[in-house]
């Protein structure tokens, strides 16, 4: 019971009214009955409540405990709600409060400088007259509820005077999905000269993550049944693991289960986690159960528990989620439903009917997009503002000539149970996270601030200003063909060329692009240019077969990817040296390479003239 009263006096105090509650159940409902021990027939150690002439017997040891609790917690100060803590803090002539209350209690300054709390009064106009001042930029901060929230926009108006980026903080956002978006489309509507910013509010306390899941759930559910686009139902709002009730959340609770049942978490043992959530995981034969409790249950559970081990046990969930959704992303099998393809341009190429529907004519059309991006290659000086941390390092590859900056990066804990270290190497135009025990196997070493920053900008200076690839897409009518077409990925994606054509449809990779068009029943395939072919390679993993039995493929050496010439005889070697190839030896075997750099696509052009290419092999029939 003490445990009980000290969680509750540290919940409760919210605002002025909850200390009466708290002080009022004290009061009433505090047991302070004495009890007395006795034995029953059968000779079990039982308790019964004492009674006196027919009257119960109060312990004097309770009694005195509570009236020490009331008394301790009738001296502590109230706790202000949030709306009233912002109110006060930043001041009426700051705030615009659009709420529908008709009264608050403000920080009035005397003409003595004293200051004082008081009530005030609020008219029924008060919601007009504050959203007015707030569009008209005489008021910075605005706050508004449900009650605010209705027939009224707060967004960046043309015609507004308040033209300034709007953050928007998502204070209290109940259960409702609907009710979430109708607030949230107060502040981001047409007609505005910016987007705002959304920023979901939580306290350190982990569980607390458990409310903003179920807003995160039923958005993406509303935004798929809706616009067909999760991001979209949920504006952007959540990240990935906001979900706690998705797929990967289910995956990473049974293996949270077994770290549980194996005794690898450290802040918990078995047994202290099934007599404090009430959770059996334990078969009567010893064994781990099969029928585990569900993730609600699990999630309802760890909100009763003490913040520390509340806290402790959903930081070791947290990282199994992250981890199953990092590996998901990367394997190409995460669902985030419609994705839109941004580039600076978009152009079709080709256009190709592929199938024809006999009963209605619908077409499936298959066309070839040339894509061009902008390179934004990172700053030198950015790279070292990164370093300044104190667990950063800046590195030069002795092999390469690359440079790099090593940051930390979140731990990965594998299906048994067993951490893995990790960290993230920043280079100027991507970002890869590795194992350190596979870092340490590189040719990566550290350097200093002068020679880092030679080596940085001499990388940058190599990049071109755009990268220019092409990719096929599938559209039309879909559902015939759909499983003709390869399971490689599933995902759909919207596209909008510089004509202003809308396309929707599935991507095909290049590696692909042979197996569909045997599946549909054609006889030429589109041909495949040297650099789709060197994308091929190293974006999505496909293997080349040239004439003379040769083949090029990516191979992961010293932990760098590396585009790997196989099949060649030895007399051949120098004439492939000269084409741009380069050679090692690794483990006493003589290995020819095609170098990684912009100059890639055109070793490999001169390679096909030299063997042409006969077919092309995806990943999963390698």
């Amino acid at each position: 019971m003490e445990q009980a009263i000290k969680e509750l006096k540290r919940r409760a105090l919210h605002n002025a009214d909850a200390a009466y509650y708290v002080l009022d159940y004290l009061a009433h409902g505090f047991p302070t009955q004495l009890f007395e021990e006795f034995t029953d027939s059968e000779g079990n150690l039982l308790s019964r409540p004492v009674f006196r002439d027919g009257q119960p017997v109060q312990s004097r040891e309770a009694v005195e405990r509570r009236d020490r609790m009331i008394e301790h917690l009738a001296a502590l100060p109230a706790v202000q709600g949030a709306l009233d803590q912002i109110v006060q803090r930043f001041g009426t002539d700051q705030i615009a409060e659009v709420t529908g209350r008709s009264r608050r209690v403000v920080r009035k300054v005397a003409a003595d400088g004293a200051e004082r709390l008081a009530v005030e009064t609020r008219p029924g106009s008060a919601n007009l007259a504050e959203t007015q001042a707030f569009m008209d930029d005489e008021k910075r901060i605005l706050v508004f509820s449900d009650a605010g929230g209705t027939g009224r926009s707060y967004h960046a108006d043309l015609a507004a005077r308040n033209q300034r980026r709007r953050v928007h903080y998502l204070l209290e956002p109940g259960w409702k999905a609907d009710a979430a978006i109708q607030g949230l489309g107060r502040s981001n509507r047409t007609n505005q000269r910016q987007p705002p910013l959304f920023r979901p509010v939580a306290t350190d306390v982990r569980g607390e993550k458990r409310f903003l899941s179920t807003i995160a759930r039923r958005l993406d559910s509303l935004g798929a049944i809706t616009r067909g686009q999760r991001q979209t139902g949920g504006q952007g709002l959540f990240r990935a693991d906001d979900n706690l009730e998705s797929q990967y959340a289910r995956a990473a609770l049974r293996q949270f289960y077994g770290m549980i049942f194996a005794g690898k978490v450290e802040c918990c043992s078995l047994t202290r986690f099934e007599e404090t959530t009430g959770l059996d995981l334990s078969d009567r034969d010893g064994s781990l159960r099969e029928d585990l409790p569900p993730i609600t249950t699990f999630l309802n559970r760890l909100l009763a528990l003490p913040i520390a081990l509340q806290n402790g046990l959903f930081a070791v969930f947290e990282e199994l989620l992250a981890s199953r959704i990092e590996s998901a992303i990367a394997a190409g099998s995460y669902d985030v439903g419609v994705e839109t393809l941004t580039a600076d341009s978009l152009r079709i190429a080709e256009r190709r009917t592929i199938h024809t529907h006999a009963a209605s004519g619908a077409e499936t059309r298959l066309f070839k997009v040339l894509r061009r991006d902008r390179n934004r290659p990172l700053p030198a000086g950015d790279a070292l503002a990164l370093a300044q941390d104190k667990r950063a390092r800046l590195l030069v590859n002795a092999q390469s000539g690359r440079a790099g900056v090593q940051m930390p990066a979140p731990s990965l804990t594998l299906d048994d149970g067993e951490v893995q270290r990790r960290v993230r190497l920043v280079r100027p135009m991507a970002r890869e996270t590795l194992a350190l025990d596979a870092l340490d196997r590189t040719q990566w070493d550290e350097a200093d601030a002068e020679r880092f920053a030679a080596t940085w900008n001499a990388e940058v200076a190599q990049v071109p200003e755009f990268t220019e690839s092409a990719f096929h897409i599938v559209t039309g009518l879909l559902l015939p063909i759909w499983n003709r077409l390869p399971d490689e990925s599933l995902r759909v994606y919207r596209l909008q060329t510089d004509d202003g054509e809308r396309v929707i449809g599935r991507l095909i990779s290049p590696a692909a692009m042979g197996e569909v068009c045997r599946a549909l029943g054609l006889d030429d395939a589109p041909t495949l240019a040297p650099d789709e072919a060197w994308s091929a390679v190293l974006a999505d993993g496909a293997v080349l077969h040239l004439a003379g039995a040769l083949t090029v493929r990516r191979a992961t050496v010293m932990g760098a990817a590396r585009v790997e010439l196989a099949g060649f005889t030895d007399g051949a070697v120098d004439q492939l040296k000269a084409l741009g190839l380069t050679s090692e030896i690794i483990a006493w075997r003589l290995r020819l390479f095609v170098p990684v750099t912009e100059r890639g696509p055109a070793i490999l052009a001169a390679l096909f003239d030299r063997a042409p290419l006969i077919r092309v092999v995806d990943r999963v029939a390698a």
